[in-house]
């Protein structure tokens, strides 16, 4: 990006369109804003694939329309790299608490407010206009750059970015995925989430004995939840910035009535991965942590299923070259070397990690989510940031895409 405030203005006015059409998931009926950004992407001069995910698949996920985004424009000869810049467009609903209209993208302060400001229709501006400057000055590149805007990341990126890798339609040879601009994120947490359904038998209150209660069964699930907590705060990760696995019981239902015995109560487990972890083991031992708890209670049934299975950002060979070019820029815009680092959260970068591309996050945005107030009210970006990571991407890109020494004319 030249830097030029008629360029800054562009964008800033790029993403506040973005963030005044919205795009909360759940619901997830996600097809308009793509429509709106298609629109804008169009009157940048690029042109804009549109990849909707058929209806029975995005239901599957709990969402009710998708539509992905694919830009490609290739350089030189297009024997140099393809790299995928990609971000996600949904958001979590807005909550209350805000000063501000979570859809008026407001600017006040030097900073953008509204939901999604942050994560990630910054990023859709930020890669956009990268992608813009290299098309201005193209010369000396070699290479592909693919814009993937997304619309799944809140409900696990699975009719996202795992389809299009899955069905064929984009294989980079690297990915950068949204993030802030004073850290590069090479690792991050997985998850699982697990409903748990415990089934016993009703009866009257005056009689309990002649029922089987699935809340006194349920409090000794409970009770291995919380001790396998404490033991897992002993286990810390190898990985910088991760720290120790966890588990939380987030939701409980159940129960007929005051003077009924329960004969079913749900609970539902948030249980984070670290990168030395695999999703499947874990899924099977917390499986057997729950039917241990209650082996032996007569009458009781266990059912456990999966609701998420997010696998973890793992740094793969290859990722220090997006890491060691990044910091070099980050360094000339920022004056500062942002850290490479891991997150305790996880994202839809990982479907790269897992197709085998070496992936890091990268983006407009703070120092911390916190600062940010992402997914939560009065979220924003500051308009230096946008403008600052725009110039990281921009340059980090044309280094990306210079001809290797050596390599085939």
């Amino acid at each position: 990006m030249s830097g030029d405030d008629d360029g800054l203005a562009r964008e800033v006015e790029f993403l506040k369109a973005l963030v005044r059409v919205p795009s909360d998931n759940p619901p997830g009926d996600c097809a308009p804003h793509a429509e709106v950004a298609a629109r804008l992407l169009e009157e940048l001069g690029f042109t804009v694939e549109r990849h909707a995910v058929p209806e029975p698949f995005v239901r599957a996920h709990g969402m009710k329309s998708v539509v992905n985004l694919i830009v490609r424009e290739r350089f030189g000869s297009g024997g140099g790299p393809v790299i995928a810049l990609n971000a996600h467009g949904d958001v979590v609903p807005p909550g209350e608490g805000w000063t501000y209209d979570p859809y008026g993208a407001v600017e006040k302060g030097e900073a953008i407010y509204g939901r999604g400001a942050a994560v990630s229709k910054s990023d859709f501006a930020t890669y956009a206009f990268a992608l813009l400057a290299l098309k201005q000055r193209p010369e000396g590149l070699d290479g592909t750059v693919e814009l993937h805007f997304t619309y799944d990341e809140e409900a696990g990126g699975f009719v996202g970015p795992q389809w299009l890798l899955g069905q064929g339609i984009s294989a980079p040879d690297l990915a950068i995925s949204a993030g802030f601009s004073y850290a590069v994120v090479v690792a991050h947490n997985g998850c699982l989430h697990m409903e748990i359904v415990v089934r016993g038998r009703q009866a009257h209150a005056a009689m309990p004995e002649t029922g089987a209660d699935a809340l006194e069964a349920a409090t000794a699930i409970l009770s291995a939840i919380y001790a396998e907590r404490r033991r897992l705060s002993s286990r810390i990760s190898a990985t910088p910035g991760i720290g120790s696995p966890k588990i939380t019981v987030g939701l409980i239902s159940g129960g007929i009535n005051t003077n009924v015995v329960p004969d079913r109560i749900v609970l539902r487990v948030d249980r984070r991965l670290t990168p030395e972890e695999h999703g499947e083991s874990v899924e099977a031992e917390l499986h057997a942590l729950v039917e241990g708890a209650v082996a032996g209670q007569a009458g009781i049934e266990i059912e456990c299923r999966r609701l998420i299975l997010a696998e973890p950002l793992r740094t793969l060979p290859g990722t220090e070259r997006l890491v060691e070019t990044i910091q070099r820029h980050a360094t000339e815009v920022l004056g500062e070397t942002p850290p490479a680092t891991a997150v305790p959260l996880y994202t839809d970068a990982r479907h790269y990690t897992a197709a085998g591309v070496p992936t890091v996050l990268y983006g407009a945005g703070p120092r911390s989510i916190l600062e940010a107030n992402a997914h939560a009210a009065d979220e924003h970006v500051r308009i230096r940031d946008l403008k600052a990571a725009t110039q990281v991407i921009e340059a980090a890109l044309r280094d990306l895409l210079k001809p290797q020494a050596g390599a085939a004319a």
